[in-house]
Formats: C-alpha cells, sequence, structure tokens
C-alpha cells in the first residue's frame, strides 16, 4: 500500500517544463505558396480553419503550405466573432483565433500557473502558444455539469481562466 501510494504521489507532481511556452510564432505573417513557411492549422472544421499565425479563413481559402490566404477578404486576424467577454466561444475556431491575441499571453500565463496539478500536466504537455489555445479551447470537464450537459451549450469552447456560468435550467 505505501508503495501504491509513493506511486500515486508522483504521478500527481508536476513534471518540470523543460522549456517555456513559445509565445512568438517562428517566420513573418506573410503567407506565401513555398512550403518553406509551413502553417500548423486547427484542422478538423468542416468550414472554418484557423492557423498558427491567427488567421481564420474558410477551408476554401487554405494555402498548400497550411496557412490561412491572408488576401482574401474573408480572412480575419485573431478574430473574437463568435465570443463572449468571458472567453467562451460558440465556435472552436473563433476561440482559437481569439485565444491567439498577443494580449492574451498573461492570462494563459496565469492559467497555467494556477491549473490544479493533475490539469497543470495535461497543459504542460503543449510547446506553444497555438498549442495551448487549441487544447484550451477544446470543450472539456471544465465546460460540462453532471458529466453530460453543458453549461453554456451556446458558448462551449473557452479559453479563460474560468469555467462558463452555469445557466439556469
Amino acid at each position: 500500500q505505501e508503495e501504491r501510494m509513493v506511486r500515486d504521489r508522483n504521478l500527481l507532481q508536476v513534471q518540470e517544463h523543460e522549456q517555456p511556452i513559445l509565445w512568438k510564432v517562428k517566420f513573418s505573417p506573410g503567407n506565401s505558396s513555398q512550403l518553406s513557411n509551413q502553417c500548423r492549422n486547427s484542422v478538423q472544421g468542416k468550414l472554418l480553419i484557423t492557423d498558427e499565425l491567427g488567421y481564420i479563413c474558410e477551408r476554401k481559402d487554405l494555402l498548400v503550405n497550411g496557412c490561412c490566404d491572408v488576401h482574401v477578404p474573408s480572412t480575419k486576424l485573431f478574430s473574437c466573432e463568435s465570443c463572449l467577454p468571458n472567453g467562451c466561444c460558440s465556435i472552436y475556431e473563433y476561440c482559437v483565433s481569439c485565444c491567439l491575441q498577443p494580449s492574451k499571453q498573461h492570462l494563459l500565463e496565469r492559467f497555467l500557473n494556477r491549473a490544479a496539478i493533475a490539469f497543470q500536466n495535461l497543459f504542460m504537455a503543449v510547446e506553444d502558444h497555438f498549442e495551448l489555445c487549441l487544447a484550451k479551447c477544446r470543450t472539456s470537464s471544465q465546460s460540462v455539469q453532471h458529466e453530460n450537459t453543458y453549461r453554456d451549450p451556446i458558448a462551449k469552447y473557452c479559453y479563460g481562466e474560468y469555467p462558463p456560468e452555469l445557466l439556469p435550467v
């Protein structure tokens, strides 16, 4: 039993993060078709995609390098279009784009510093701002009550520090 307690305690200890989260993108935000300027993006959206630079675009406007085409008028940078002031959004891709705003760095750092140990271990696997926003905006146990009902069924993708407020049933 003592052996099991030691093992459980070790699992809950926060591992030292070998490198701090990278808050800046490694290449300039100019888009081209050259494969040297590759972008990661939010991938799964049927209609919308957010790239790691913070641009949100229609899937049809995604370049071969994975970046949104910034020359298309509907492409937006750091858009919070479907988001509430509490950092919860009704559309995942807008959540990621809004979360990527440089001004959100302080809020995200505070969240990481305050996160419960087990929760912090989950987020310590991310290596940069983009990965953190992808993970933070996914629906999680913070977005649900009673394990099967959204706290806010409309704005369920959150990058903010706190879960959505409970809406009256």
